[in-house]
């Protein structure tokens, strides 16, 4: 039986400012929207002419230019859709628990940051790994 490849994660710097041809035309506006800047990545294929690769936000693939996708080497705590739970709510508040929705990174410390979804509602708060724990 094959292994499953591991995933890749990783950065994709990429701004209005970088004009569209690294972005696929049928994913442009959808990307744009996305805000992808900050944001952890999958990468999920290659194409075999290595022109296009397809990395994965949330439930939403892109194909993109390889150039700006910055592979990164620490993996996340979680990924998404990982059902996790807050460990420590806030005195007299009651504890989160939901599913993973964004992925975070800051390049200056290497770390990732998780906001989640709660019975179909996105938290606004944006968690610490530390703060979280599978569920």
């Amino acid at each position: 039986m094959r292994r499953p490849k591991p995933v890749i994660f990783g950065l994709y710097g990429w701004s209005p400012d970088y004009g569209f041809r690294y972005i696929h035309p049928a994913n442009r506006r959808s990307f744009e929207l996305l805000e992808p800047v900050g944001k952890l990545f999958e990468k999920i294929s290659e194409d075999e002419e290595g022109d296009w690769v397809t990395i994965r936000y949330d439930e939403q693939q892109f194909l993109v230019k390889p150039e700006l996708f910055k592979e990164i080497y620490h993996k996340p705590a979680f990924s998404f859709g990982d059902s996790v739970e807050e460990v420590t709510p806030a005195p007299g508040e009651y504890r989160h628990f939901g599913l993973v929705s964004d992925v975070f990174w800051d390049e200056s410390t290497d770390t990732a940051t998780f906001q989640i979804v709660e019975r179909k509602r996105k938290l606004p708060r944006v968690f610490k790994a530390a703060e979280l724990r599978a569920d």
